[in-house]
C-alpha cells in the first residue's frame, strides 16, 4: 500500500507555502526600499501599505465600506487571472486577456450608455466582445500556427485604439471631462444589482459581481478538474498532435479555450464598469489590469480558488499605497512593490522544486537501492 506524503508534501500545501514566500520576500524588499528612500519613516510608511484602511480611529460602518471598495475593485483582476489561468492550464499562454478586457469595456459602456441597455445585455455584450477577440488569435493559433503571445499581443493594440475611438464619441464620453458619462445618469437600468450593500456599509458599488465571481472560480474548478470537455482541453494544450491521434478535435479546442478565456475577460470588464465605481477615460496603453492578473493566477497557485485569495491580497496592498505619507514617500512604492510581489511570482514553482528537492534525492536513493538488491536477489537464484 502506497504510503501517503506528509503534509508538507502535499502538492497544495506547498503550492500555498510558495506563494506565502514570494508575498513576504516582496514585502522584505519593498521594506527595503523605503528604508534607503527615507530610512527614519521606513517603518511608519510599510505600516500605512500593510494596514491599508483599517484604522483604529474609523466606525465599523466606514471599515466595511472601504472593505467593500476593495473587494470591487479586486473582482477584474481576478476574473482577469481567471481567464489567464484556464488558458494555461489548456497549455495556453493568453497574454491577450488586455485586450479581451479592453473591448469588453468598450461594449459594456457603449451599450450602456450609448444604446441603454438592460445590465444583463450589456453583459453578454461584453462577453461576446472578448470571446471575438480571443477567437481571432485561436483562429490565428489553430489554423496557422501563430504563436498565441503574438497573436495576443497585437489584438491588445488593435482593441485599445478601437476603444478609444468608439467610446471617445459624443454619444458616450462628455467632452468637457474627457471621461464616460456616468452610467448612473444616463441609465440606470444598466446598473448591477446590489448585493449586501447594507452590510458594507450602504457601499452603491457592491453588486452581484462579488458573488457571481466566486461561482465563475468554482465553475472552472469543476469544469478544467471533473469533466471530459476539460480534459479534452488539457490533452491538447500539452500536445496537440498526440490529441488528435487520440480522436480529439484539436483545432476546435485551441480556438474553443480561446474563446471562452476571452469572453471570461469581457466579462471582467462589465463586472467593474458596470457597477459605476468608475469611468473610463481615453488611453496611451492597454489596461494593466490583464497583466497583473498573470501575476494573481501564478501567485494563486494557478488554482482558480487560489486567484481569489492572491487577487484580494495585490488589490490591498495597491490600495494600501495611498495612506503614504506623500511627504516622505512617493505613493507609487506601494505599485512597485506589487511589481515586486509580481516579479517574484515566477519563482512559485522554483520554491515548490526546492521543497520536493529532498524528496527526489531520497526516491532516486531508495529506487536505486532497490535495483541493487533485486540484482543480488537474481544473482543468488542463479548460483
Amino acid at each position: 500500500m502506497e504510503k501517503k506524503p506528509s503534509f508538507f508534501r502535499r502538492p497544495g500545501v506547498q503550492t500555498v507555502l510558495a506563494s506565502i514566500i514570494c508575498a513576504i520576500l516582496g514585502i522584505l524588499v519593498g521594506f527595503l526600499i523605503l528604508l534607503a528612500m527615507n530610512p527614519s519613516h521606513a517603518v511608519e510608511g510599510m505600516t500605512a501599505i500593510l494596514r491599508n484602511f483599517l484604522k483604529y480611529d474609523q466606525s465599523s460602518t466606514t471599515l466595511m465600506y472601504y472593505f467593500g471598495s476593495t473587494l470591487v475593485k479586486a473582482v477584474p483582476l481576478i476574473l482577469c487571472s481567471e481567464a489567464i489561468l484556464f488558458a494555461y492550464k489548456a497549455g495556453l499562454f493568453n497574454i491577450g486577456v488586455a485586450g479581451q478586457y479592453t473591448v469588453g469595456i468598450m461594449a459594456s459602456l457603449y451599450t450602456s450608455i450609448a444604446l441603454g441597455w438592460s445590465w444583463w445585455l450589456c453583459i453578454l455584450a461584453a462577453i461576446a466582445a472578448g470571446a471575438l477577440w480571443g477567437f481571432i488569435s485561436g483562429f490565428f493559433k489553430a489554423v496557422f500556427n501563430v504563436n498565441e503571445v503574438i497573436a495576443g499581443i497585437m489584438m491588445n493594440w488593435i482593441g485599445l485604439y478601437l476603444t478609444n475611438i468608439v467610446l471617445g464619441s459624443k454619444k458616450v464620453m462628455d467632452q468637457s471631462t474627457s471621461k464616460t458619462y456616468n452610467i448612473l445618469s444616463k441609465n440606470p437600468d444598466a446598473l448591477l444589482p446590489s448585493f449586501l450593500a447594507n452590510v458594507f456599509g450602504h457601499n452603491q458599488y457592491m453588486t452581484i459581481a462579488l458573488p457571481v465571481t466566486v461561482i465563475v472560480a468554482i465553475i472552472l474548478l469543476v469544469v478544467l478538474n471533473k469533466t471530459t470537455f476539460g480534459y479534452e482541453l488539457r490533452a491538447t494544450g500539452h500536445n496537440k498532435e498526440a490529441a488528435r491521434y487520440a480522436g480529439m478535435n484539436a483545432t476546435r479546442n485551441v480556438i474553443l479555450t480561446l474563446v471562452i478565456s476571452g469572453g471570461i475577460a469581457g466579462f471582467a470588464a462589465s463586472m467593474f464598469y458596470l457597477t459605476g465605481i468608475e469611468q473610463y477615460t481615453l488611453a496611451s496603453s492597454v489596461p494593466g489590469m490583464g497583466f497583473n492578473g498573470i501575476a494573481v493566477a501564478f501567485l494563486g497557485g494557478l488554482h482558480p480558488i487560489g486567484a481569489i485569495v492572491a487577487g484580494l491580497f495585490i488589490e490591498y496592498l495597491t490600495m494600501g499605497g495611498q495612506y503614504l505619507d506623500t511627504n516622505y514617500f512617493n505613493p507609487q512604492v506601494a505599485d512597485l512593490m506589487v511589481a515586486i510581489i509580481i516579479y517574484l511570482c515566477g519563482f512559485v514553482l522554483f520554491f515548490k522544486h526546492l521543497m520536493n528537492k529532498g524528496k527526489a534525492k531520497a526516491l532516486t536513493n531508495v529506487n536505486a537501492e532497490t535495483e541493487e538488491n533485486t540484482t543480488t536477489d537474481e544473482k543468488d537464484k542463479e548460483v
